[in-house]
This record gives C-alpha cells, structure tokens and sequence, in this order.
C-alpha cells in the first residue's frame, strides 16, 4: 500500500545544513539511530568539503582503498591504489603483474593530451560551403579559445586545432564544429567547454544556422594511453602447462573480437582495474568508461580493448589501447584528501604518466581473468575471495569470518544459506 503522506517535494531542501537534511531523510524513509548514524560518519572526507563537492549531502559511501603490488611499468617498480567494492579485482593485478615482473614488466605510450570540443549547427543553408568559410577562419578560433583559458595557455596547452563535419542525421545535415585542445594535466571538461560556448555565436554567424548543443566529447580518441606486455610461459604455466595456458588466453581473445557479448564481460572485467585506479585518483569513472566503450565500438562492431598474439619465440604479448582522459588538477582530484593521498603514492607528476599507469593495470586485469577463464574458471579464484563478503552477510564476525569463508570453499558452495548453517554449527560448538 503506498503511502500518501510522505511527500519528496521538501521546499528548500538545497539550504539546509546536511544534520538537517539526514533528519529530514531520516524521518522520511523511517531510518533507525544506527542507520543515520552510519551515514553521518564520513570518515575521512570533511562533512564541509563534501557538501561543496556535490548537492544536497547527507553523508559520504566509504569504497574499501587496496593497493595492489608487483608493477613495474616502464622501468620504475610503483603501487597502485584502487578503490573498489569488488572482491578479487586488486589480487589480480598483483598476480598478472608478477607473473610478468621479471621480463621487464609493463611499457607504456600516450598518443597526447588533446580534447575535444563539439558546436553543433542546424539549419544550415549550404553546409559543406559553410565547413569551408570556418575551416578559413582558423586564426581567428585559435584567439577566441586562447582568449578562455590564459592559465592553460601557461602551462603550454591551448588550441590546436580545427575540424568540420558535415553529418547526416535524422533531422537533416548538421554542421558539427571540432575544437582540439591540449588540455596538458587537466582532465579539460571545463576548459573546452567554455571555448565553445564562447566560439558558438561566431559559429552561428559564419555558417548562417542555429547553434545548439556546445560541449566536450568523451570519446577522446586524441588521448589514447598504451600499455604492452609479455608473460613468459614458465611463469604462466601451471599444472596444464604455460602453453595451454597461452593458447587459451588468445582463444579467449579471439572471442571477445569477434563477439559483442562476449567483449561486453571482456571490458568490464578490464575496466574492473582502470576505474578502480580512476576512483582512487578523484577523476571522472562515468568519462572514463563512456570514451573506452565508445572507442571499442569505432569499428562498426563492439569488441575488445585488448589484444592477445604470441611472439616469435612463443611467449604470450598482450596490449592494450583506451581513450584516458584523466587529470591532475580541478575538481575532487584536487580537493579530496584521499584522492591527494593516492597521487602521492602513485608518485605521478603528470596527466599523461597517471593515464599510462591506468592503461597497464586495465591490460593487467584482462590477463588474469583471461586466465582463470582458460584454466580453473573465474568463480574458483573469485568465490574464495568472495565467500569472506558472503560470511559477513550471514552474520560472522572476527575469526568467524575466516573459518567460514573456508568451509564455503572447502564445500564448493558459496552461498547465503550456507554460511548461515555453517556459522550457527560453529557457535554451536563453541
């Protein structure tokens, strides 16, 4: 029965203290003392700095921080911290990263630091006439975008460039203005934002349409990061061998290039790492994954992020290539402590060397789901980590936890009604 006396319309709610608004929420969904009290410990994040971080705060949700070892990439041994909810994501970087640790590691390339901006025009007389008359007018864009960012310009960023696309679309051609701007160690959202607000008036007069949409794009294919690497076989084989092991690791690729269902799970799983890293560092995970998703469909057909091949003396080569539009300065990765905390740990000074380091986890993480896909499965590994979360929601707590989680394995069934026999035996013994 729906309850008609709760009402989510709460006049004013925006000016209220964030004390005021949990009691308000409280009181609305009919929270416990304990409840509320969860959600107003924020644990290291300032209640203050949160509320200026986002609208209408009531708390913060704490995601566990691990730090995953054995990475070596390009040379310099580093730690990665992720935060992440998922059991089993952190160990396997630590295991892929090992398994290739000796044979030099992870290297890394970017292809640069540029942005795209997008003003889009319609109703646009003579389109492709109209592309010309702005694709002249290039000098004259450089110093109206410049104009918009004198910091950036600084710091040796700034525009670089001008493209026009005549499109095809469901209502009629549209005249699609790119502006490409080297946005150096700023993810750049705001930056090429405000050059083509500022540049659509201009647009809208040379090429005689209406301006409407003028914002960033976050298929940022101008600022791809690159990671390579390769796993011997002694280091990967088991008790199937390291060959077996490879050949199942490509066949698993082969797979997710040439099937959309497949590389759905394929880049999710590689995703696991480069949001996990993405978080921790205070960037933007919803632009991270938007730009990697759109990159993998370029071809026409969704597929993988990754490539797996077999070098010339049977080793196993993997690589890896994603848009990482990533930064170090605005927004929370620069004023959430936490996110401070793991850029000093990461050692980074750059932009480019943050999304290099985000490339090689991601290829990292495919790696070793590949291969528990090729070998024991992926619950093996998975469900034993998993099965200390599953102990918990039965209600375990301190040692209970661990010998729990062991009988769940022991017993190949991880599950909710399980755990709860297994804990009510041992406290029964105890």
């Amino acid at each position: 029965m729906t309850d008609t006396t709760r009402s989510s319309r709460i006049p004013g709610f925006h000016k209220k203290s964030p004390a005021e608004r949990l009691a308000l929420v409280s009181d609305f969904a009919g929270l416990d003392a304990a409840a509320a009290a969860r959600l107003s410990d924020t644990g290291n994040l300032d209640l203050g700095l949160a509320d200026r971080l986002v609208e209408n705060v009531i708390g913060s949700m704490n995601i566990p921080l691990g730090i995953a070892t054995n990475m070596r990439v390009d040379g310099e041994d580093v730690l990665i911290p992720m935060a992440t909810e998922e059991s089993s994501v952190v160990a396997a970087v630590c295991n892929a990263a090992r398994q290739c640790y000796d044979a030099g590691g992870f290297t890394t390339s970017m292809s640069g630091t540029l942005m795209i901006a997008q003003i889009q025009a319609v109703d646009v007389a003579d389109p492709h006439a109209a592309r010309l008359r702005i694709l002249g007018r290039r000098e004259e864009i450089k110093a109206i975008c410049d104009g918009c960012d004198p910091v950036l310009l600084s710091f040796g960023g700034g525009f670089r460039d001008v493209e026009v696309r005549v499109l095809d679309s469901r209502g009629g051609p549209m005249l699609v203005t790119h502006l490409i701007v080297d946005t150096r160690d700023a993810m750049g959202a705001n930056a090429v934002n405000s050059m083509a607000e500022t540049l659509a008036p201009h647009i809208a007069a040379w090429s005689g349409g209406r301006v409407y949409l003028r914002i960033l794009s976050n298929l940022a294919d101008r600022r791809l990061a690159r990671a390579h690497a390769v796993w011997p076989l002694d280091q990967i084989g088991g008790q199937i061998g390291g060959e077996a092991v490879r050949d199942g690791i490509v066949s698993a690729y082969h797979f997710a290039a040439a099937d959309p269902y497949r590389a759905a799970t394929h880049n999710k799983g590689i995703m696991n790492g480069v949001s996990a890293v993405v978080l921790a560092t205070g960037n933007d995970t919803r632009a991270v994954e938007a730009g990697a998703h759109a990159y993998a469909a370029r071809g026409g057909q969704y597929g993988s992020l990754t490539r797996f091949e077999v070098t010339a003396d049977g080793q196993l080569s993997g690589s890896i290539e994603l848009p990482m539009a990533v930064g170090l300065i605005g927004g929370a990765t620069k004023a959430h402590p936490t996110a401070q905390a793991c850029l000093a740990i990461l050692g980074v000074t750059s932009a480019e060397r943050l999304a290099r380091i985000i490339a090689a986890v991601g290829l990292a993480q495919n790696f070793s789901a590949l291969k528990a896909l090729a070998t024991t499965g992926i619950q093996k590994g998975h469900m034993a980590l998993h099965a200390q979360n599953i102990a918990m929601m039965a209600g375990a707590v301190g040692d209970e936890i661990d010998r729990v989680a062991a009988a769940l394995v022991e017993r190949g069934s991880v599950r909710q009604d399980v755990a709860q026999a297994v804990l009510q035996d041992l406290r029964g013994e105890a």
